[in-house]
């Protein structure tokens, strides 16, 4: 099992466990980080757990979907590297990623 670290936008990291097949938000949430407040629950309705991946990950997150974009065009913080963590299902291949999560979600 490998570790993923989230940023929060004043610099606290947060180390977890990967937790394979879960999604990203379901792990944030799972260990209190605070930033992600998961509002609809995962379903890419809302937009508030928006992540930043760092470059060098982006190609192991997979490519955001549609709806996934519809929803980021909606934040004034989005980035090249945004993603919703909802929409991204941990693998054992992200041990030691890292993610910062925007000053405010949506």
């Amino acid at each position: 099992m490998g570790t993923i670290t989230f940023i929060e936008h004043n610099g606290t990291h947060h180390t977890v466990n990967v937790e394979v097949g879960k999604s990203l938000m379901q792990i944030a949430v799972d260990n209190s980080v605070p930033g992600i407040d998961a509002d609809c629950g995962g379903s890419c309705a809302c937009g508030t757990c928006h992540i930043i991946v760092d470059n060098e990950w982006i190609d192991i997150t997979g490519s955001a979907t549609d709806e996934e974009e519809q929803m980021l065009d909606l934040t004034p913080e989005k980035e090249e590297t945004s993603r919703l963590s909802c929409q991204v299902s941990a693998s054992a291949h992200m041990n030691g990623m890292i993610v910062r999560l925007p000053e405010f979600q949506m």
